[in-house]
């Protein structure tokens, strides 16, 4: 399927239907970044313990493994950008959630290391990299005037049902063990690709519909051209919303992974680490929300920088935790700073650099959260093994995440003017 979309789907009967087909292409765009939960790091999480007993590996190993598996699978990102763009969102997703059910059923019956590594990129990168830039991508060849809407309803959902999933998903290796719940996992995505190839289409003119634009402020006149990913990278807003996305996804990683480790140093048992969780969940529902309603009203920039900003605090306040309730509303900041980064992240390419080369632009900045969320496990372990405590990686970190605040609040964000500029 091309950018244009076929004949046949421009005679579709898609566009008689009494809804907005954008929602049905939302719900399928959803389904497809839960399906990720395999190729992130909370998914492996889930089995980690279990594998390396079973194969007989050393958990420094692994973490290796796992390292150049992310960074090798984030390659994944800049392939699937232009599939996109050349094939469209409903071949690309079907083909990926095929190829990474297939992949989950070889990975349920490994026997050797030496074919693990081979697993984990594949893994990583159908999984963590192109589900999710195709995820993302289908909401915003769907959506333009409410991109800021169905991003915050997505945002919402993925992380209700995502929640719900890890719980199942975490009983189910406990249950049956890790090989059976990765080889059902692997059944569930190839039903979920027959289930999108009939579900998704491409874009609304693919299906015969106008598309989703304010008619009265004539924005529709340029739903046909926007930014190509050499102009979107000249652009100071590009790196604004992809260094500060990544820096977000290198802190969460480490936390994430070594916030039982972090809590314990500073005094705290088990029972906190298990409600700071909680309580990082809660809050990241309420950043969504709020973000999704203020993206329609207020400028981007200024809300990446105010999200920045509330790292910073979060970094500087780690060494003062002293009690319990100090260390759930820590937990519960930067769970409300994600869920308004993770909007931006999801709104951002499409609402400033348009539609047409979508594929491209999201694939180059979902590079940065990928290779970051390799990163900060390693280098916070890295600077624990080298001073014997995590503070001065927060310490590193705040100022680094300073400046994009800075620079988010005065960066210009490009008008649909500028698409003509951007070759």
């Amino acid at each position: 399927m091309t950018a244009q979309g076929s004949l046949t789907e421009i005679k579709s009967p898609i566009a008689r239907l009494p809804f907005y087909y954008g929602w049905v292409n939302l719900l399928m765009a959803a389904m497809a970044m839960v399906a990720t939960l395999p190729g992130r790091s909370v998914g492996i999480g889930l089995i980690t313990e279990p594998l390396i007993a079973d194969l007989g590996i050393t958990r420094l190993g692994f973490g290796e493994m796992n390292f150049w598996a992310t960074l090798l699978g984030a390659s994944f990102n800049l392939l699937c950008g232009p599939a996109i763009d050349r094939f469209g969102v409903r071949s690309v997703v079907t083909i990926t959630l095929a190829a990474l059910g297939f992949v989950l059923l070889a990975f349920s019956n490994v026997v050797a290391a030496s074919m693990l590594l081979l697993l984990l990129i594949l893994t990583r990168g159908l999984g963590q990299s192109a589900l999710s830039v195709v995820s993302l991508t289908i909401i915003g060849k769907w959506f333009v005037r409410r991109l800021s809407t169905a991003m915050g309803i997505f945002s919402v959902l993925i992380s209700i049902v995502f929640a719900a999933v890890i719980l199942l998903t975490q009983n189910q290796v406990l249950a049956l063990g890790w090989r059976s719940t990765w080889a059902g996992l692997g059944w569930i995505l190839i039903g979920a690709s027959v289930l999108a190839f009939i579900l998704v289409r491409l874009s609304p003119e693919s299906v015969g519909l106008a598309p989703d634009t304010d008619i009265k402020s004539k924005s529709e006149e340029k739903t046909s051209i926007g930014f190509t990913l050499k102009g979107a990278l000249k652009t100071p807003a590009f790196w604004v919303f992809a260094v500060g996305s990544g820096l977000y996804n290198l802190v969460i990683a480490g936390v994430l992974l070594f916030n039982q480790s972090i809590l314990q140093q500073l005094g705290f048992d088990e029972t906190v680490f298990r409600n700071a969780m909680a309580m990082f969940m809660i809050t990241g529902l309420g950043g969504n929300i709020l973000a999704g309603w203020l993206a329609r009203k207020w400028s981007l920039g200024k809300l990446m920088s105010i999200a920045m900003l509330l790292m910073v605090i979060y970094l500087a306040l780690f060494p003062y935790l002293r009690t319990v309730a100090q260390a759930l509303s820590h937990a519960g900041l930067l769970g409300f700073a994600g869920g308004v980064i993770a909007v931006l992240f999801f709104t951002a390419w499409g609402k400033v650099f348009g539609r047409p080369h979508l594929g491209k632009i999201q694939g180059a900045a979902q590079v940065f959260t990928v290779f970051a969320s390799a990163v900060g496990p390693w280098f916070l372990a890295y600077v624990f093994e080298k001073t014997g405590s995590y503070e001065p990686a927060f310490y590193v970190l705040a100022p680094a995440i300073a400046v994009v605040a800075i620079a988010g609040w005065f960066v210009r964000i490009p008008a649909p003017g500028d698409f003509e500029l951007s070759g």
